[in-house]
């Protein structure tokens, strides 16, 4: 998630100090006079995606180019870290209860599982006053996000369950599902986009004048919904346990039977 948030902050071509033009004219010449030599000439800071350019070779802005690159960059792999961490702890913690099984069929269903918000908060940065405030709007519009988000995801009406078609007795064990991928779910992630993260995260923040932010949110928003693609087509949905009743089972005349009518709720961790 760090190297996605870095590309895209990196593609908006920054520059510090911010809007700095060359002098004109006599204050040219006054600009030149007011530098030693070797501080005309330095070398800016490098890397790959490289956050922010200098304004120049002047050490005063390549040392401001460095300390921006830091910052800024020492924030976006602590806060992606953060969100990955709690990413991890939710998917090992998150359930799925109220699955509708009928036949081979499963449907419905909702996820369950705890807030990411303090999960996020409790690695987030927070060694500044700015820091603790971004780390804050960043975790707060994440979980509500990721929770309007969970509440749209569906079972579809999926074969997960090829044992209860023919039912040897009245009522079947609970048995867990065949694997689905999380992509086969019916789902909403519009409050996880790109576009709805960053402007929920500027309106809460609520400062105009904070240095980067939009952009920082784009970044992190833009690697958060990267990565949730990612995920969802490379985790699978496991040990959904289902069970229900065979109302036609009537030996010996009728041996076996569908489940009708059957429940599943998934043990937690059954994301994998």
């Amino acid at each position: 998630m760090q190297q996605f948030a870095r590309l895209k902050f990196a593609s908006f071509g920054l520059k510090v100090p911010v809007n700095w033009q060359p002098p004109q004219g006599d204050d040219a010449k006054h600009y030149g006079d007011a530098f030693k030599p070797e501080e005309k000439q330095t070398v800016p800071g490098m890397g790959v995606p490289l956050l922010f350019m200098a304004a120049s070779t002047n050490k005063y802005h390549t040392d401001s180019q460095k300390m921006h690159i830091g910052k800024i960059g020492g924030f976006i792999d602590g806060m992606c870290s953060a969100i990955c961490s709690a990413w991890g702890q939710w998917q090992s913690m998150a359930s799925m209860t109220g699955v509708l099984v009928n036949a081979v069929t499963a449907s419905m269903g909702q996820i369950v599982g705890p807030p990411l918000m303090p999960l996020i908060l409790a690695s987030a940065p927070k060694s500044s006053p700015m820091e603790l405030k971004y780390s804050n709007v960043i975790a707060t519009v994440i979980s509500n996000g990721w929770m309007q988000f969970t509440a749209t995801v569906k079972i579809p009406g999926l074969p997960m369950f090829p044992a209860f078609a023919a039912f040897p007795g009245p009522l079947a064990p609970p048995i867990p599902n065949v694997p689905v991928p999380f992509a086969a779910l019916t789902q909403v992630p519009v409050s996880i986009s790109t576009n709805m993260l960053k402007m929920q995260m500027i309106g809460q923040l609520g400062d105009p004048a904070a240095p980067f932010h939009k952009e920082l949110f784009e970044a992190i928003s833009n690697a958060f919904e990267q990565c949730y693609n990612l995920w969802k087509a490379s985790t699978m949905v496991t040990n959904i346990l289902g069970t229900g009743p065979i109302p036609t089972f009537a030996p010996p005349y009728v041996p076996v039977g569908p489940v009708v009518g059957g429940m599943g709720n998934m043990l937690p961790g059954g994301f994998v």
